[in-house]
């Protein structure tokens, strides 16, 4: 019967980079494929189609979210489809190599690829012996492949060789075959990034430079060659994931915090993070505050800047989506959330509080401060103000004592700026302003070029 366009729904989360997809089997059930643990957009496009998730298959253990599964489970009665070699700690039906699951009508068919996890499956999705299309996880990916250092610098090459192999024998598939991955653009999971999201076996044998290389050991370098630093929570989310996560009942909310009761959970160890947008934060915030807006990429730098062991305080602006900040943080495990500032600003400043200010400026405005950029190496390698220190945002509260006083902090808009200042001053820095703009704003308005590489860009 083969399967209608728009019987895949792709269900892309812009910020953590990935794609998770529904499939309707055509008799109102459905497969989702790498669902992470936020279903609000999975179930809208269920209930939009009529849909119950009958299956739920997930690649690999994963690193950069808490999987949906157990909770479809839960919700829906879905049958889990996982690798058996990945141990998982809950009800599930365990697969290996050439495994077959009749979906009534199609099959789906797992295949052993393992490189960027030890137990990575691929999903081959058959309508009788013709093959649609391949869920590929993190093996293959538009252009690349998902990395393979998750499990530590000892493992990077042998996994790197295993990813080998997997992408060898999945460009064996037809040409034809649809190749649906999960990590994508903007994913800390691809190395490096693409901007398409899905391909064709026959595109990627022509396009992607990895499957050029003439040999293994071309490909292991060139692979290994392209990682770059990915978040702290990485490191907790596979075993996380193997034991399940917990159920979650509906949507809770931040609870409202007096002032007292906010003050009771810094002094106890907890964070206020500020998720209000960077201009707001910087006319006025909390002493000691961390700066991360909130938008789509909230829950990497949640993950990458604070540990899931202490508990949060949000301040928020009017208007803000309060389920946004608890999903973002519980698909990344962070569960211990205190609640929320009662009367925002107002109420810290009425009860004789202080608030601090950070300078946010435009290029047009800036003088002759010392310049660090926050962004990753590959961004910065790519186009940066001559004469910029690169710090990347995710190392730069272990590097603090490293950045100069008096900078300014520059991104490529201002967002991870903002969060990069609240953590110097965190620190102890004073007079840090922020550029309301990116690099190339900067070199226009003084008079630049922009440069490239990294060479001597260290503080």
């Amino acid at each position: 019967m083969g399967l209608p366009e728009d019987h895949l729904i792709p269900l892309v989360d812009e910020g953590l980079g990935n794609s998770a997809y529904l499939v309707d089997l055509g008799d109102g059930r459905a497969l989702a494929v790498d669902a992470c643990r936020d279903l609000r957009a999975l179930y809208a496009a269920a209930e939009r189609r009529g849909l119950t998730v009958a299956y739920a298959a997930d690649t690999h253990l994963h690193a950069d979210f808490l999987s949906g599964a157990v909770q479809l489970g839960h919700d829906q009665g879905a049958t889990i489809l996982a690798s058996a070699a990945g141990n998982r700690a809950f009800d599930h039906q365990g697969l290996v190599d050439g495994d077959e699951v009749d979906l009534g009508g199609l099959t789906l068919r797992a295949l052993a690829t393992p490189g960027h996890t030890d137990e990575h499956l691929s999903f081959l999705l058959l309508d009788g012996r013709s093959e649609l299309g391949v869920f590929t996880g993190g093996s293959l990916i538009v252009n690349s492949a998902a990395r393979t250092d998750l499990l530590g610098p000892e493992r990077t090459e042998g996994l790197a060789r295993a990813q080998y192999r997997s992408l060898r024998r999945l460009t064996e598939l037809p040409d034809s075959t649809a190749v649906w991955p999960t990590h994508g653009a903007g994913s800390f999971c691809s190395a490096p990034p693409g901007s398409e999201r899905t391909s064709t076996v026959g595109a990627e044998k022509r396009a992607n430079p990895l499957l050029a290389a003439p040999d293994e050991d071309t490909f292991v370098r060139l692979l290994t060659a392209s990682l770059g630093s990915y978040p702290a929570y990485f490191d907790r989310l596979g075993e996380a994931n193997r034991r399940g996560p917990g159920i979650v009942a509906g949507t809770p909310l931040p609870a409202l915090l007096s002032v007292g009761q906010v003050r009771a959970v810094m002094a106890d160890g907890g964070h206020v993070v500020d998720v209000r947008p960077a201009a707001d934060y910087a006319a006025g915030h909390l002493p000691g505050s961390l700066s991360i807006p909130l938008r789509g990429q909230f829950a990497t730098w949640l993950g990458w800047l604070l540990p899931d062991t202490a508990p949060l305080v949000f301040v928020t602006a009017d208007g803000q989506d309060l389920s946004e900040i608890v999903w973002q943080a519980y698909k990344i495990g962070y569960e211990r959330l205190a609640g929320r500032l009662d009367g925002g600003l107002p109420a810290w400043t009425a009860a004789g509080h202080p608030l601090t200010s950070t300078v946010f400026v435009t290029a047009a405005r800036t003088d002759s401060r010392p310049y660090v950029d926050v962004r990753q190496e590959s961004e910065f390698a790519a186009g940066h103000v001559p004469g910029a220190v690169n710090i990347e945002l995710g190392a730069l509260a272990g590097a603090a004592a490293a950045a100069p006083e008096g900078a300014i902090v520059a991104c490529g808009h201002g967002e991870r700026a903002m969060t990069a200042a609240s953590l110097l001053e965190r620190a102890g820095h004073t007079d840090v302003a922020v550029l309301d703009g990116g690099p190339a704003d900067y070199a226009a308005a003084h008079g630049e070029q922009l440069a490239r590489g990294t060479e001597d860009t260290r503080p």
